[in-house]
């Protein structure tokens, strides 16, 4: 068995939310939420932190987890993961986002099996059918449209996905969940790819991967809670939160 590890990219600063990932009204961090829910996933076996905050390496110390700190200037989670990945040995890295808290363990491990039965593709990711309280138009909720062999065809923030897939997928757009699990020597390879004009244009940095012509295979499976984005959904986390600890 390959040598497995998250890694969770941190940063204070959000546009939406300053701070969000030290918000603590459930008594504890949202990392160490997030943290946590990756400790739950029996392939990972170890799970880091990479930041560039000393108010973050110090709140996951605190609570007994692994920091590996960063520069400050990259332009994305995964450059930052890519510059974490050089402090580890390991085969397979898991990008694991600070804000998703609620991301069942189990799709965690689909994606990691996806990419692990697929030895040619460098990079898997994971999609949802949207729930029906979903707006498939919203901007902010990323599509993926599939090929036929389970690989992404294109990623957008509009409803028709990419190259408008030439009516060769009938099938609608899926909801994009931002995990991504990489062979760890293609992240090098990435952060050296020049940034493409769809990446650039929609801002979704794995447009570089199919624009530089790699592939992403796609494991499907149920995501019915979000990433945490706004001070209101951190307020309906905290309420559900709540509610199973009660």
């Amino acid at each position: 068995m390959p040598d497995i590890i998250a890694i969770i990219p941190a940063r204070y600063d959000s546009t939406r939310f300053p701070g969000k990932i030290l918000a603590d009204q459930t008594g504890r961090p949202l990392i160490q939420h997030v943290y946590e829910l990756a400790q739950r996933v029996a392939s990972l076996d170890r799970v880091f932190v990479a930041t560039d905050d000393r108010r973050i390496d110090e709140a996951v110390r605190g609570f007994g987890g692994e920091t590996i700190l960063t520069r400050s200037d990259h332009p994305n989670g995964t450059s930052r993961i890519a510059e974490a990945a050089l402090a580890i040995d390991a085969d397979i890295i898991v990008n694991l986002q600070g804000d998703e808290p609620q991301l069942e363990p189990a799709l965690i491990e689909l994606t990691i099996q996806r990419l692990l039965d697929h030895p040619p593709d460098p990079m898997a990711t994971l999609a949802s059918p949207f729930m029906a309280d979903e707006d498939p138009a919203d901007p902010n909720i990323v599509k993926v449209v599939l090929d036929g062999e389970g690989r992404a065809r294109s990623f957008s923030r509009s409803i028709e996905t990419g190259e408008q897939n030439e009516n060769t997928n009938p099938d609608p757009p899926l909801k994009h969940i931002g995990l991504y699990v990489y062979r760890s020597d293609f992240l090098q390879t990435y952060i050296k790819l020049p940034p493409t004009p769809r990446e650039q244009a929609e801002r979704l940095e794995q447009m570089r991967v199919l624009e530089h012509n790699y592939t992403i295979q796609v494991a499907l499976g149920e995501v019915r809670h979000h990433g945490i984005d706004t001070p209101e959904q951190y307020a309906r986390f905290v309420e559900w939160y709540r509610t199973q600890t009660a």
